[in-house]
């Protein structure tokens, strides 16, 4: 009871040394901000929208090649260089120049075949893949055409998700960034602690009537507050700036948030136990900053990646946070759902053994120190 005594005083304590540490604020706060936008431009910008500008060949001028020129310019997304046909030697320099993205050459009397040429490094680019999709619909429907018959069958594409039929790409990465952002406050955050078990800071505040105990607890409260403005401001500007939608559900979101928070404070921890210095403190976080950020579905969902990856992947934290507070934000999964408690239990399994391995370490050290 005595201890809790101490909470006011302590919490009070460690805001104003917060609220003093501008890196703190640039870190904690706009550091993230920055992040989010850039990678919502880069990623989210025009997420949906197919966009190709090309040059067309045509090597026996004709009527058949006019129609199809004419079916070309249809495409939506699909935008023909110049006003008319380029020779294939113009078509492919181009190319080369990166003045277009592809060019199509049409049939000619040597080879039947519609030929797509684009860029080597452009190869498994994402817009050649859609552009070589449309290119052999366009074949097919020329092929109808020449015979005189109708396709029987038709394809419709329809999306769902979760959280509803509104969900999109800017959803997707807004909470993932969130996700990181909580994430890297707790990796980064325990860096003190290395300064002040060097200085002897924590020796002397064992001989003091305070409660260590009660001197993390007031850590992790202003830590929380942290959190939740991180949260609020990261969602307003996905919302604001860039279209996002929220489709909450509280509970699951808190309880993500809590154990996520913990988790990465606890890795953190044990970064600080393990670390002579804070050179080797910062070192350790990037990298697993780093290491977390691509593979752990804060930008493209993890079964995209080589199959060799995954398995790292499904045993990062950062996997489970961000499925955690998506399940929360925007897929609107309820604490009933069994997925969503697999990865608040994975959260917490690396939580609770980052910390017990920190506060061994921890105990080691202050004991050899007294010898």
């Amino acid at each position: 009871m005595l201890a809790w005594k101490q909470f006011p005083q302590m919490f009070a304590a460690h805001l104003k040394i917060t609220f003093r540490e501008k890196a703190v604020w640039f870190w904690n706060i706009f550091f993230p901000v920055i992040l989010m936008v850039l990678f919502m431009i880069v990623f989210g910008g025009n997420a949906g929208e197919f966009k190709a500008r090309v040059a067309v060949a045509d090597p026996r001028p004709g009527e058949a090649s006019a129609q199809l020129m004419d079916q070309l310019r249809q495409f939506p997304g699909l935008e023909i260089h110049g006003e008319g046909a380029v020779t294939a030697e113009e078509g492919r320099k181009l190319v080369m120049d990166k003045k277009v993205f592809a060019l199509i050459e049409l049939p000619s009397e040597e080879n039947p075949a519609v030929r797509l040429v684009v860029h080597r490094e452009n190869e498994r680019n994402i817009t050649a893949r859609a552009l070589a999709g449309m290119l052999e619909q366009f074949v097919q429907q020329a092929n109808y055409a020449a015979l005189g018959a109708a396709p029987v069958f038709s394809l419709d594409i329809e999306t769902v998700a979760a959280g509803g039929d509104e969900l999109r790409f800017q959803d997707y990465l807004m909470t993932g960034m969130i996700a990181l952002s909580l994430a890297q406050s707790g990796l980064f955050g325990m860096v003190g602690l290395v300064e002040m078990r060097r200085k002897g800071v924590l020796r002397r505040l064992r001989m003091t009537p305070a409660s260590m105990g009660m001197f993390g607890i007031a850590d992790m409260a202003v830590r929380f507050v942290f959190g939740v403005v991180q949260i609020m401001l990261l969602a307003a500007v996905g919302v604001l700036g860039f279209g996002a939608k929220l489709q909450l559900h509280l509970v699951s979101l808190a309880v993500a948030f809590f154990v996520g928070v913990l988790a990465f404070n606890a890795i953190g921890y044990l970064f600080s136990a393990v670390s002579k210095s804070q050179e080797a403190y910062m070192a350790m976080a990037n990298i697993a900053s780093f290491l977390m950020m691509f593979i752990s579905g804060v930008f493209i969902p993890v079964d995209t990646l080589p199959e060799w990856l995954q398995p790292l992947s499904r045993v990062m934290p950062l996997t489970y946070f961000v499925d955690g507070i998506r399940d929360g934000m925007v897929y609107a999964r309820g604490i009933a759902d069994a997925s969503f408690w697999i990865a608040v239990a994975v959260l917490a399994a690396w939580g609770v053994l980052a910390f017990l391995i920190g506060a061994r370490l921890y105990k080691a050290k202050s004991i050899a120190a007294t010898r």
